[in-house]
Protein backbone atom coordinates (compact mmCIF):
# COMPACT_ATOMS: atom_id res chain seq x y z
CA UNK A 1 0.00 0.00 0.00
CA UNK A 2 0.98 3.49 -0.36
CA UNK A 3 1.12 4.60 2.85
CA UNK A 4 3.28 2.31 4.28
CA UNK A 5 5.97 3.43 2.32
CA UNK A 6 8.56 5.57 3.36
CA UNK A 7 8.02 8.35 1.27
CA UNK A 8 9.95 10.74 3.11
CA UNK A 9 11.38 12.83 0.18
CA UNK A 10 10.46 16.47 0.71
CA UNK A 11 10.26 19.14 -2.20
CA UNK A 12 11.91 21.98 -1.58
CA UNK A 13 9.66 25.38 -0.75
CA UNK A 14 11.16 27.33 -3.32
CA UNK A 15 10.96 25.59 -5.72
CA UNK A 16 8.23 27.08 -7.88
CA UNK A 17 7.47 27.48 -11.38
CA UNK A 18 6.42 31.49 -10.52
CA UNK A 19 10.27 31.50 -9.35
CA UNK A 20 12.19 29.16 -12.42
CA UNK A 21 13.49 31.88 -15.09
CA UNK A 22 13.26 30.34 -18.35
CA UNK A 23 15.81 31.74 -20.75
CA UNK A 24 16.22 29.64 -23.51
CA UNK A 25 13.57 26.95 -21.68
CA UNK A 26 10.21 28.88 -22.07
CA UNK A 27 8.51 26.02 -24.29
CA UNK A 28 9.71 23.06 -21.90
CA UNK A 29 8.31 25.33 -18.92
CA UNK A 30 5.19 25.20 -20.57
CA UNK A 31 4.71 21.90 -20.82
CA UNK A 32 5.40 21.38 -17.36
CA UNK A 33 3.16 23.88 -16.33
CA UNK A 34 0.23 22.02 -18.17
CA UNK A 35 1.10 18.53 -17.02
CA UNK A 36 1.15 19.77 -13.48
CA UNK A 37 -2.40 20.87 -14.33
CA UNK A 38 -2.99 17.87 -15.81
CA UNK A 39 -3.30 19.01 -19.03
CA UNK A 40 -1.30 18.12 -22.18
CA UNK A 41 1.42 15.69 -22.33
CA UNK A 42 0.82 12.76 -20.10
CA UNK A 43 5.16 11.95 -20.29
CA UNK A 44 7.40 14.59 -20.00
CA UNK A 45 11.61 13.65 -20.35
CA UNK A 46 13.86 16.50 -19.50
CA UNK A 47 17.69 16.23 -19.99
CA UNK A 48 20.28 18.46 -19.67
CA UNK A 49 24.30 19.19 -17.10
CA UNK A 50 23.68 20.27 -13.58
CA UNK A 51 22.37 23.11 -12.85
CA UNK A 52 19.91 23.94 -15.50
CA UNK A 53 16.95 23.53 -13.45
CA UNK A 54 15.97 19.81 -13.94
CA UNK A 55 15.07 19.33 -10.38
CA UNK A 56 14.08 22.38 -9.98
CA UNK A 57 11.11 21.88 -12.66
CA UNK A 58 10.43 18.55 -11.37
CA UNK A 59 9.42 19.32 -7.79
CA UNK A 60 8.39 22.85 -8.84
CA UNK A 61 5.45 20.51 -10.82
CA UNK A 62 4.63 18.56 -7.69
CA UNK A 63 4.29 21.67 -5.89
CA UNK A 64 1.67 23.17 -8.63
CA UNK A 65 -0.27 19.59 -9.01
CA UNK A 66 -0.70 19.64 -5.40
CA UNK A 67 -2.03 22.89 -5.54
CA UNK A 68 -4.44 21.91 -8.14
CA UNK A 69 -5.43 18.90 -6.03
CA UNK A 70 -3.64 16.14 -7.30
CA UNK A 71 -1.50 13.14 -5.81
CA UNK A 72 2.23 13.22 -6.55
CA UNK A 73 5.25 11.81 -5.58
CA UNK A 74 8.98 13.31 -5.67
CA UNK A 75 11.33 10.46 -5.89
CA UNK A 76 15.09 11.61 -6.69
CA UNK A 77 17.55 8.70 -7.89
CA UNK A 78 20.86 10.41 -7.72
CA UNK A 79 21.48 8.68 -3.92
CA UNK A 80 19.51 5.57 -5.07
CA UNK A 81 21.13 4.29 -1.56
CA UNK A 82 18.71 6.12 -0.01
CA UNK A 83 15.63 4.12 -1.76
CA UNK A 84 15.04 0.96 -2.98
CA UNK A 85 12.99 -0.26 -6.15
CA UNK A 86 10.24 -1.25 -3.79
CA UNK A 87 9.23 2.29 -4.00
CA UNK A 88 8.32 2.41 -6.78
CA UNK A 89 5.30 -0.82 -5.92
CA UNK A 90 1.68 0.62 -6.75
CA UNK A 91 2.42 4.12 -6.62
CA UNK A 92 1.02 4.53 -10.19
CA UNK A 93 -2.23 5.38 -8.56
CA UNK A 94 -1.09 8.72 -8.27
CA UNK A 95 -2.04 11.51 -10.45
CA UNK A 96 1.78 13.02 -10.82
CA UNK A 97 4.86 11.02 -10.56
CA UNK A 98 8.32 12.64 -11.05
CA UNK A 99 11.49 10.51 -11.05
CA UNK A 100 14.67 12.63 -10.97
CA UNK A 101 18.29 11.85 -12.34
CA UNK A 102 16.88 8.08 -13.67
CA UNK A 103 20.47 7.91 -15.80
CA UNK A 104 21.58 6.95 -11.86
CA UNK A 105 20.14 3.65 -11.57
CA UNK A 106 21.20 2.63 -15.05
CA UNK A 107 22.87 -0.82 -15.20
CA UNK A 108 20.86 -2.16 -12.29
CA UNK A 109 18.86 -4.90 -13.12
CA UNK A 110 16.37 -4.94 -9.83
CA UNK A 111 15.71 -0.94 -10.68
CA UNK A 112 15.91 -1.14 -14.61
CA UNK A 113 12.76 -4.00 -14.21
CA UNK A 114 11.21 -2.36 -11.45
CA UNK A 115 11.30 1.15 -13.60
CA UNK A 116 10.03 -0.79 -16.87
CA UNK A 117 6.67 -2.29 -14.86
CA UNK A 118 5.89 1.19 -13.75
CA UNK A 119 6.22 2.99 -16.76
CA UNK A 120 3.74 0.59 -18.20
CA UNK A 121 1.19 0.76 -14.94
CA UNK A 122 1.23 4.44 -15.21
CA UNK A 123 0.75 4.55 -19.52
CA UNK A 124 -2.37 1.82 -19.05
CA UNK A 125 -4.25 4.04 -16.59
CA UNK A 126 -2.94 7.31 -18.35
CA UNK A 127 -1.18 9.25 -15.43
CA UNK A 128 1.48 11.49 -15.86
CA UNK A 129 4.94 10.85 -15.59
CA UNK A 130 7.80 13.80 -15.74
CA UNK A 131 10.95 12.00 -15.65
CA UNK A 132 14.68 13.72 -15.75
CA UNK A 133 18.25 12.73 -16.37
CA UNK A 134 21.81 13.96 -17.39
CA UNK A 135 21.36 12.75 -20.82
CA UNK A 136 18.76 12.06 -23.59
CA UNK A 137 16.74 8.79 -23.78
CA UNK A 138 18.94 7.63 -26.69
CA UNK A 139 22.20 8.08 -24.80
CA UNK A 140 21.13 6.34 -21.66
CA UNK A 141 23.20 3.13 -20.80
CA UNK A 142 19.90 1.13 -19.42
CA UNK A 143 20.75 -3.00 -20.29
CA UNK A 144 16.87 -3.53 -20.80
CA UNK A 145 16.16 -2.33 -24.28
CA UNK A 146 12.02 -2.26 -23.42
CA UNK A 147 13.05 0.21 -20.88
CA UNK A 148 15.24 2.49 -23.15
CA UNK A 149 13.03 2.48 -26.06
CA UNK A 150 9.77 3.31 -23.78
CA UNK A 151 11.36 6.33 -22.46
CA UNK A 152 11.53 7.96 -26.01
CA UNK A 153 7.91 7.45 -26.43
CA UNK A 154 7.50 10.45 -24.75
CA UNK A 155 7.98 14.27 -24.98
CA UNK A 156 11.76 15.15 -24.81
CA UNK A 157 12.94 18.74 -24.01
CA UNK A 158 16.46 19.03 -23.49
CA UNK A 159 16.78 21.95 -20.82
CA UNK A 160 19.42 24.30 -21.80
CA UNK A 161 22.11 26.27 -19.53
CA UNK A 162 21.44 30.54 -18.86
CA UNK A 163 23.78 33.31 -20.41
CA UNK A 164 25.61 35.54 -17.97
CA UNK A 165 22.66 37.69 -18.47
CA UNK A 166 20.10 35.30 -17.81
CA UNK A 167 21.88 34.64 -14.73
CA UNK A 168 21.43 37.77 -13.55
CA UNK A 169 17.75 38.52 -14.55
CA UNK A 170 17.40 34.89 -12.58
CA UNK A 171 18.49 35.80 -9.39
CA UNK A 172 16.68 39.31 -9.57
CA UNK A 173 13.19 37.00 -9.96
CA UNK A 174 14.30 35.14 -6.95
CA UNK A 175 15.61 38.36 -4.84
CA UNK A 176 11.76 39.90 -5.96
CA UNK A 177 10.01 36.56 -4.67
CA UNK A 178 11.81 37.19 -1.21
CA UNK A 179 11.24 41.10 -1.05
CA UNK A 180 14.68 41.96 -2.19
CA UNK A 181 15.58 44.41 -5.03
CA UNK A 182 19.21 42.80 -6.99
CA UNK A 183 20.72 45.21 -9.36
CA UNK A 184 22.18 43.97 -12.17
CA UNK A 185 25.33 45.80 -10.95
CA UNK A 186 25.35 43.47 -7.87
CA UNK A 187 23.76 40.66 -9.98
CA UNK A 188 27.79 40.71 -12.31
CA UNK A 189 29.40 41.59 -9.43
CA UNK A 190 28.78 38.21 -8.15
CA UNK A 191 29.24 36.61 -11.22
CA UNK A 192 32.52 38.08 -11.62
CA UNK A 193 33.43 37.12 -7.60
CA UNK A 194 31.21 34.21 -7.06
CA UNK A 195 30.33 31.13 -8.53
CA UNK A 196 28.90 30.94 -11.67
CA UNK A 197 26.91 27.59 -10.97
CA UNK A 198 22.86 28.91 -10.71
CA UNK A 199 22.76 26.36 -7.22
CA UNK A 200 25.59 27.76 -5.58
CA UNK A 201 24.22 31.37 -6.63
CA UNK A 202 20.73 30.65 -5.25
CA UNK A 203 22.41 29.65 -2.12
CA UNK A 204 24.60 32.68 -2.05
CA UNK A 205 21.76 34.79 -2.35
CA UNK A 206 19.73 33.28 0.08
CA UNK A 207 22.65 33.87 2.52
CA UNK A 208 22.40 37.69 1.68
CA UNK A 209 18.53 37.49 1.95
CA UNK A 210 19.31 36.42 6.18
CA UNK A 211 21.97 38.96 6.67
CA UNK A 212 19.48 41.83 5.08
CA UNK A 213 16.91 41.09 7.03
CA UNK A 214 19.29 40.63 9.97
CA UNK A 215 20.81 44.21 9.59
CA UNK A 216 17.72 45.84 7.45
CA UNK A 217 20.40 46.83 4.72
CA UNK A 218 19.63 46.71 1.01
CA UNK A 219 21.74 44.58 -1.12
CA UNK A 220 24.80 47.19 -2.22
CA UNK A 221 28.10 45.79 -3.34
CA UNK A 222 29.52 46.93 0.12
CA UNK A 223 26.53 44.75 2.30
CA UNK A 224 27.43 41.94 -0.36
CA UNK A 225 31.23 42.24 -0.15
CA UNK A 226 30.89 42.31 4.12
CA UNK A 227 28.36 39.26 4.26
CA UNK A 228 30.33 37.17 1.98
CA UNK A 229 33.87 38.81 3.08
CA UNK A 230 35.02 39.47 0.20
Amino acid sequence: MIDQLPLNIHLRDDATLANYYSGDNKEALSAVLDIANGIGETFIYLWGQTGVGRTHLLQAACHKATEAGSTVLYIALKDEKKVSPAILQGIEVLSLICIDDIDSVAGKPEWEEALFHLFNKIRAINHRLMISSTVSPKDLSFVLPDLKSRLAWGVIYQLHRLTDEQKIQTLQLRAEHRGLVLTETVGQFLLNRCSRDMPELFAILEKLDRASLAEQRGLTIPFVKHVLGI
